[in-house]
């Protein structure tokens, strides 16, 4: 949702900017405007939800992930080697299963939606990236704090 009323403050941003004539029949000048108002009620709402959805985990005690971006990225190798090896219980094989069909359909020519269609033809291929990587990150934040839990229950307190 926040993605979306992004877009839709960015077309109400270009209409504003660079549009003369009318679109659809409306004048640019209103158009812009409700785009503008439409996605900055977009995000508001997006981030209102989030924010709701993470208080109702948190206080169901689910775990929150850790880390950046940049930490995440480097904790990936690692989480893959563990899910291998070590036997991590958070990576289920289906979900890395899934993973590779995702990658496979990302850089196949094959698609659902082709991308000669205009805007439309690169929509499913953007939505499972989202997806990937939406996934990829939530999963490396739960291996990083598993590693942190991990390794605060193997050091012993000093006496």
């Amino acid at each position: 949702m926040v993605f979306f009323g992004g877009l839709l403050a960015l077309l109400g941003l270009v209409t504003l900017a660079f549009r003369d004539a009318d679109v659809l029949g409306m004048p640019p000048l209103g158009l812009g405007i409700g785009l503008l108002v439409l996605g900055a009620a977009s995000v508001g709402l997006g981030l209102l939800r989030r924010a709701q959805r993470r208080r109702r985990r948190i206080a169901s005690g689910e775990p929150e992930p850790i880390g950046n971006v940049f930490e995440r990225a480097r904790a990936l190798p690692r989480l893959l080697r563990a899910a291998r090896k070590e036997g991590y219980p958070g990576l289920p094989k289906g979900r890395l299963a899934l993973w590779g069909f995702a990658l496979l359909y990302l850089v196949s020519p094959i698609d659902v939606i082709p991308e000669l269609l205009p805007i439309i033809g690169v929509t499913d291929d953007a939505g499972v990236a989202v997806w990937l990587l939406t996934s990829v990150s939530a999963a490396t934040g739960m291996y990083l704090r598993w590693e942190k839990d991990r390794k605060g229950q193997t050091q012993l307190p000093p006496r």
